[in-house]
């Protein structure tokens, strides 16, 4: 672009408060228990390689992408899309990535907060004793008791949006900052805590054995399609949050570097998710099932026949609403931005009609496991409607949009200015990566996750 200018939200102070930023984007309540999962059941060791080769293939180059419009444009993913085609001479219609990923973000916000409400219950339930020596029987009462009557699902939901609010509501220095500074180094720790747990149970070498294990025979195409899109998707690519987190990256970061270290310690957390969980249900002698049914029906038996199970149940449950915590105020982000610098809004003010909006359109989510469970639209509640929408669709889309807009439309002086990379071998191979790999390798995914 013609000149630099900065962000009127602020900036990190310093590299690693974007890395610790974009990591806490990245591991949510998906990357807790889905990657340990799509794992074991893809050949584990096996899937794991393929699973890097898709993260350095295509996830870390489509991130580099998606950083440096956001630190070119310095605003919310919305006006930064708007100023950047404009400035390349591009058709209007590319300022569409911008909202797309801003909606998209929004739209998750809606369910995710009434999910992570979940989560924030259970801290109370398992500090209280409710799973000690429960049976499977009890544990499933519990979460059918929590989904199933709207008025405590509904106050759940609207605690856990407050606390995200309240962060975003305070800026990228007062807020985001400060909120990361304490999330990501606890999560880190009960993470370690926990590791350490299972690690002297003893289902720990079978828990060890499923995630690792190299079984080729279970590496199929299509584990090769869920790797590339988990890589994608863990990321958080195409929600417009790393663009906005990017905008308040220093000019003097290497942006390929911290994407690198972003991409590890995602990968790092969600291996030890996994080697964290799964020890614990194999000790049990449990089956490792997916989803909402393995956090919050498997789990607390298990770590109410353990010792101290009821005190590290606990810290797992503030785990898990720490890991959605950090997910949320980058969900909420792009979009308050925008309402800041394009409505005239203070910074409390956008924010709270954000969340108000959000909140109210997580209503639906809420009724949709209760009294509008029968109601459906082409075979789906609301929530399953949402999560289809954003995750099969939006996202995918966002990103394929991200890799063709910068390596066919945008002026390649101006990528390579702001990328600034001193390897020019590994500045074209990046570049044939966004041409031509990456969007093939995207609409893989999406067309896989709409058939």
């Amino acid at each position: 672009m013609a000149a630099e200018q900065n962000s009127i939200h602020g900036l990190w102070r310093n590299r690693w408060l974007f890395i610790l930023a974009a990591t806490g984007s990245a591991v949510g309540l998906g990357n807790i228990w889905k990657f340990p999962y799509i794992t074991g059941e893809n050949g584990g060791g096996a899937f794991v390689l393929v699973y890097l080769f898709c993260i350095c293939l295509i996830g870390l180059p489509v991130m580099l992408a998606e950083v440096m419009l956001g630190r070119m444009g310095r605003q919310s993913p919305i006006n930064t899309m708007t100023a950047i085609a404009k400035d390349a001479g591009a058709n209007r219609l590319w300022s569409g990535i911008g909202w797309m990923g801003a909606v998209a973000g929004f739209l998750i916000l809606s369910f995710y907060s009434v999910i992570a409400g979940w989560a924030l219950a259970y801290i109370f339930r398992m500090a209280g004793g409710m799973f000690e020596g429960a049976s499977a029987e009890v544990a499933s009462t519990t979460f059918g008791n929590l989904v199933g009557n709207p008025e405590v699902l509904l106050a759940w939901h609207t605690i856990f949006m407050v606390i995200t609010i309240a962060v975003v509501a305070r800026g990228v220095n007062q807020g985001l900052e400060k909120a990361i500074r304490i999330l990501m180094p606890m999560l880190f720790v009960l993470l370690f805590l926990l590791l350490g747990y299972a690690l002297s149970s003893d289902g720990f070498s079978q828990g060890f054995s499923f995630l690792f294990s190299f079984d080729f025979s279970k590496l199929t195409g299509e584990s090769i399609v869920v790797a590339l899109g988990h890589a994608f998707f863990t990321l958080s690519l195409g929600l417009g949050a790393i663009m906005a987190y990017g905008a308040y990256m220093p000019s003097d970061v290497s942006i390929g570097k911290t994407v690198v270290l972003v991409g590890i310690l995602d990968t790092l957390v969600a291996l030890a998710a996994g080697l964290a969980i799964f020890p614990i249900v194999f000790a049990n002698g449990m089956e490792p099932g997916a989803g909402p049914g393995l956090l919050f029906q498997t789990l607390p038996i298990a770590f109410g026949q353990m010792p101290a199970g009821t005190l590290f149940g606990t810290l797992f449950f503030v785990l898990i609403t720490f890991a959605a915590w950090s997910s949320s105020i980058s969900l909420a982000e792009p979009i308050v931005a925008w309402a800041v610098e394009s409505k005239g809004m203070s910074r409390a003010h956008a924010a709270t009609w954000v969340g108000v909006a959000a909140w109210v359109l997580g209503i639906g989510t809420v009724l949709s496991f209760n009294l509008w469970s029968d109601y459906k639209v082409f075979d789906k509640t609301l929530f399953d409607l949402l999560d289809f929408l954003t995750t099969n669709i939006l996202l995918p889309l966002g990103g394929l949009f991200i890799a063709l807009f910068v390596g066919w439309v945008m002026h390649k002086s101006d990528v390579a200015a702001e990328v600034r990379m001193s390897n020019p071998t590994l500045y074209k191979a990046w570049m044939i990566v966004l041409k031509f790999i990456a969007p093939v390798a995207v609409a893989v995914v999406l067309i896989n996750g709409l058939l």
